[in-house]
């Protein structure tokens, strides 16, 4: 069965977070305008420096929330 296969991955469904970011970049007509402008930059631009961060925090959480612990962790550290 295809469940029994991800049985050891915990969390794999937190991968496809990580599409978010891609679809955002990948739809240009939806951030291809001047207006609104921020500190006169244009939304072009800080669009994107935005999705930069978006971008850092969601691979952040995913890899948080899909690491598996090591054996030497479950002790706890002192």
């Amino acid at each position: 069965m295809a469940h029994d296969a991800d049985a050891g991955k915990p969390g794999k469904h937190w991968l496809w977070l990580l599409l978010l970011p891609w679809i955002a970049m990948i739809w240009v007509p939806s951030y291809n305008k001047i207006e609104p402008t921020l500190w006169d930059f244009p939304f072009f631009y800080w669009y994107q420096l935005l999705w930069v961060l978006i971008s850092a925090a969601i691979t952040a959480l995913v890899y948080f929330k899909t690491k598996t612990r090591s054996k030497g962790d479950e002790g706890g550290a002192q």
